[in-house]
């Protein structure tokens, strides 16, 4: 698609720096509903152009973007949200940084990249807020994991005598903490069985040993609902678990291995997927001590089932059917 110029935002907690590529002025705006529908007619005012004429671009800064990009949806515009990582490498060698320099910065990459530049659409409502319950319940279990580790700290070198209102104001954190994890899981799961197409996506990989609630969840969120990602392969590369080459001319010959330019949430989580995979999936378990009979490294084999589960799991997605295990049915 053709746009007649470009529109860089460089969005912040409060406030949203503007520069408009060809006409090259800037200005600042709030980062708030009154403030988006000041930028709108700003920016029609500053290029005589319809909103269809203009590619709007600002990094994807979490919940300060969001609520930017429900307003463009609602309008109608075109926009495109990108990680902030892709922005400052393409830029090269920078010196100096304010808002404003930024704001020209995107601008001008949404220009030069303009083949390159996918258009955003915000996934559906209901996996927004399974995004979101998601993040909380990792801030609640992150917590939770401190608490039981501080009390066992505490615990070897005092006895519950000595502090008894400190252990028990453990206790209650932790169980409190337990609780609402637990409630939090349960909205998760009425979330997905709300929508349909949810449901049967999760009823479907859950067909797979080591993929419960958690990991479907996040598979869903992420993959927004397997449409973001045409393959297995260009999401394990998303999840750091596809092995990349280091080399370079006959000199350079370092080991083949994952980078850590990655979603290392998913990562860990198909970590520990693979982990309960091996314990539970015969067939996964033999090919684990296989591969370890033959010298290969523990780390490396772990990182083979990640990959294994991922092609499972868009295979069952991508076809509608839920996952045989074969291996049950050999005499």
């Amino acid at each position: 698609m053709k746009f007649k110029d470009f529109v860089g935002i460089d969005v912040s907690k409060h406030t949203l720096d503007v520069f408009i590529l060809n006409v090259k002025v800037h200005k600042q705006f709030k980062n708030e509903r009154l403030g988006f529908q000041q930028l709108e007619q700003w920016v029609q005012r500053q290029t005589c152009l319809a909103l269809s004429d203009l590619l709007l671009c600002f990094e994807h800064t979490g919940l300060y973007s969001l609520s930017l990009a429900q307003f463009l949806e609602e309008k109608r515009v075109l926009y495109a949200m990108v990680p902030a990582l892709e922005i400052k490498r393409s830029m090269g060698i920078t010196r100096g940084k304010n808002d404003r320099i930024d704001s020209r910065r995107i601008a001008e990459f949404a220009f030069r990249f303009l083949d390159k530049i996918r258009l955003t659409t915000l996934p559906a409502k209901e996996i927004l807020n399974i995004q979101h319950m998601l993040n909380l319940r990792e801030r609640m279990a992150r917590n939770l994991a401190g608490y039981i580790v501080s009390k066992h700290e505490i615990r070897s070198v005092f006895h519950a005598e000595e502090l008894p209102h400190m252990f028990s104001c453990y206790d209650t954190m932790i169980c409190t903490l337990k609780h609402e994890i637990k409630l939090l899981e349960k909205s998760i799961r009425e979330i997905l069985h709300g929508n349909k197409e949810l449901w049967t996506t999760f009823e479907l990989i859950t067909t797979i040993k080591g993929i419960g609630l958690i990991v479907a969840s996040h598979l869903i969120v992420y993959t927004c609902n397997f449409t973001r990602f045409d393959n297995w392969r260009k999401f394990a590369c998303y999840s750091g678990t596809a092995p990349f080459e280091y080399q370079s001319g006959t000199s350079v010959r370092g080991r083949t291995q994952v980078s850590q330019i990655a979603n290392q949430q998913m990562k860990k989580l198909l970590h520990l997927a693979a982990i309960c995979a091996i314990h539970t999936d015969t067939e996964i378990r033999a090919y684990y001590q296989r591969r370890l009979d033959e010298g290969k490294s523990r780390m490396t084999v772990i990182n083979i089932v990640r990959n294994k589960l991922l092609a499972r799991v868009f295979a069952v997605a991508k076809r509608g059917t839920p996952f045989v295990d074969i291996k049950k049915y050999v005499a």
